[in-house]
């Protein structure tokens, strides 16, 4: 799967309680610079949509282009 750009991912570390969001899973950040500006990530959550979550949920993770790809599939 060919990318044109390097996909950021993130962990949850904490969800507050957020049904939509499971500590220790994986998630792939979508590009929202104002949502960033304000603290907030954009993720696509458990629901299948993407919602802003707090940035502080989420710590970076640096993933290799298999583990991304593998992430990727059927999105």
């Amino acid at each position: 799967m060919p990318r044109t750009r390097q996909n950021k991912f993130v962990l949850c570390v904490r969800n507050d309680e957020c049904e939509d969001l499971e500590p220790r899973k994986v998630y792939r950040v979508l590009p929202d610079s104002k949502a960033l500006h304000d603290g907030y990530l954009r993720i696509v959550d458990e629901s299948g949509e993407d919602y802003l979550y707090p940035e502080s949920y989420f710590v970076p993770v640096s993933l290799s282009s298999k583990a991304q790809d593998a992430l990727l599939v059927g999105r």
